[in-house]
This record gives structure tokens, C-alpha cells and sequence, in this order.
């Protein structure tokens, strides 16, 4: 009985030490996931030269965010493109403005998840999942609505 609390009483010394080693490295990884995603975001905006080319890579947008989002878009006008908000966590949101610059305009693609952030900006339970999902889909933004040439 008494090796057997000796091996308990280890066991907990032992997790209590690696648990702000494992903190760290938890806040680590998120820090690099949130500098991932300001770089999808980024990498989610591009530039168009005049009328027709915007016009084009707008209603590539739209199509975009319709093959990307799970649910139906509920906003398509001249200036912006809404996805409807899901009724569940863990399931990316996009949107996207269309801002007039010169004779061009500048797109920007724009994604949110339900429980992806909790109090404060904290991590929240479908962070993980959700922030790959939303940096894959915005970094193959650009590509996908470049006109054919």
C-alpha cells in the first residue's frame, strides 16, 4: 500500500511539472496559428485593374465562397457577399467586400467560425479545426479567382 502511494503521489509530481511545459507549448502553437491566419488574410485580399476584370473576379468570388462555405449565401450585391451564419460551432462563415480603388477595386475574402474564440479572444473548442479549415480556404483565394488569360 505505502509503494503504491509513493508511485501516486510521483505521478502527480511528475504531471504537475510537465503542465507548464505543456501550457507553453499550447500557447505556442496558438500564437503561431493566429500569425497563420493574419497571413491567410492577407494572402485573402487582391487587387483588380478595371471594370470588367472586377466584375469577373467578383462573381468568382461568389462562387467560391458558395463551394467553400456550408451554408447558403444570403447577401450578393455590388459591395459585399454574406454566408449565412451556422447553426452549429466548428463551421466557417465567409464573407467578402468588394472596395472600388481607381478604376479597379481591392476584394477581400473574410471568414469566421462559431467557437472558435471564447472570452476575450481566448482559444476556444473548435479553434484547432476551424483555423485550418479558414487559412486553407483563404490561401487558395487568390488563384481560384484569377481570370483565365
Amino acid at each position: 500500500m505505502k509503494k503504491l502511494t509513493v508511485i501516486a503521489f510521483a505521478s502527480v509530481l511528475l504531471a504537475a511539472c510537465s503542465s507548464p511545459e505543456k501550457d507553453a507549448l499550447k500557447a505556442q502553437g496558438f500564437t503561431r496559428s493566429e500569425q497563420a491566419l493574419e497571413t491567410a488574410q492577407r494572402n485573402a485580399t487582391v487587387a483588380c485593374r478595371d471594370a470588367a476584370q472586377c466584375s469577373a473576379m467578383w462573381d468568382m468570388t461568389k462562387r467560391y465562397i458558395e463551394q467553400n462555405s456550408n451554408q447558403p449565401v444570403i447577401r450578393a450585391d455590388a459591395d459585399a457577399i454574406e454566408s449565412d451564419l451556422p447553426s452549429r460551432s466548428g463551421k466557417p462563415v465567409y464573407s467578402a467586400t468588394r472596395v472600388a480603388k481607381g478604376n479597379g477595386a481591392t476584394i477581400s475574402l473574410y471568414a469566421q467560425c462559431r467557437g472558435m474564440y471564447g472570452p476575450e479572444r481566448a482559444k476556444g473548442s473548435d479553434y484547432d479545426d476551424c483555423a485550418s479549415k479558414i487559412i486553407a480556404v483563404q490561401n487558395r483565394f487568390a488563384s481560384a479567382i484569377q481570370p483565365p488569360r
